[in-house]
């Protein structure tokens, strides 16, 4: 026998072997808590997803999950806290949109690479948004209120939750796909925006849905067009942006598991399992539509590509539109 082949016979062997370990690995995990790290306060979105999920995946795994928050720097601190973790499916990020996507384009500097440093597991949820307007806007639609902002250039406003978060990309995306000139009005959270916009101080909001169906129903705002890819189940006769004559728009966040990049694939393939049989209870998806959330259920490839076309696209829009960080 030669060496070409002996060196081949071994390498064989060794591919079968670690392949036998990490089935064998994958099989017995977990066997300790996993944690799992929200990079935001408690109360937000990030932190309801997890605590909605955290139970039934510790059920599922036979394993405590701890959700752990670290707030700051726009999510960006649990971010990295994960990416620098053991790649041992033992720390787990409740990837958000925004901390992974949209600060590391907006800050300078960013403390982690999104596209190399995570191994995405599943996306869960996205969060679009309602282009909602105070009354008195003689708008009934997304078209009459293109045709009375090009008409008023700079006299009509909008508020956010804050410079550079997920609402107000959503409205310069829009400024930019429409070829409008509206005012952004930033604010310190998305309820001082609402409630600027309630008392008629701004003209319109990009707000979560959950946050606003109440002043919907009452007739207190007026929804125009939702952001998201299809039409949202608590607002059926609101049409998309895109069906209200901006084709390919889309903006919204979303929420999913990443693990640290390195995690063996085997377990990445375990936790997408169990999130899956999960994500199918009706229970679990009536709670998340109850606030405004969609569910997705993503495969991790799929994932990973939704991550970098978003991660892309707001790149591209903040450096367009000039956007600096508060």
């Amino acid at each position: 026998m030669t060496f070409t082949s002996k060196a081949a016979i071994l390498a064989a062997l060794f591919a079968v072997t670690l392949g036998a370990a990490q089935h064998a690995g994958a099989q017995a995990y977990p066997v300790k808590p996993i944690r799992l790290v929200v990079g935001f306060a408690p109360g937000g979105g990030t932190d309801y997803v997890a605590r909605a999920v955290a139970p039934k995946l510790s059920e599922a795994l036979g394993q405590p999950i701890v959700v752990e928050n670290k707030p700051g720097a726009s999510g960006m601190v649990g971010a990295d806290l994960v990416a620098k973790s053991a790649p041992d499916g033992y720390t787990l990020a409740v990837a958000a949109a925004g901390a992974m996507t949209i600060a590391p384009n907006l800050y300078a500097n960013p403390p982690f690479d999104t596209l190399k440093d995570f191994d995405p597991v599943t996306l869960i949820v996205s969060s679009p948004f309602v282009l909602v307007l105070h009354p008195s806007v003689p708008a009934k639609s997304l078209a009459e209120f293109t045709a009375l902002a090009k008409a008023k250039p700079g006299s009509l406003n909008f508020g956010s939750a804050g410079t550079g978060g997920a609402p107000h990309l959503a409205g310069e995306l829009y400024k930019k796909m429409a070829g409008v000139n509206i005012v952004h009005v930033p604010y310190k959270g998305l309820a001082p925006a609402l409630a600027d916009l309630l008392g008629g101080q701004v003209q319109a909001v990009f707000a979560d849905i959950g946050l606003t169906l109440k002043q919907i129903e009452a007739g207190k705002l007026t929804p125009i067009a939702v952001t998201g890819s299809r039409r949202f189940s608590a607002l059926p006769e609101v049409p998309t942006m895109a069906e209200a004559g901006l084709p390919g728009y889309t903006a919204e966040t979303w929420y999913g598991i990443a693990a640290p990049a390195g995690t063996p694939h085997a377990l990445i393939a375990r936790l997408h399992s169990e999130l899956s049989k999960l994500l199918a209870a009706p229970e679990l998806q009536k709670q998340f539509a109850a606030q405004g959330l969609v569910l997705v259920a993503l495969s991790p490839s799929e994932f990973a590509k939704r991550m970098r076309d978003d991660f892309n696209k707001w790149a591209k829009l903040i450096k367009e539109a000039n956007i600096q960080p508060n």
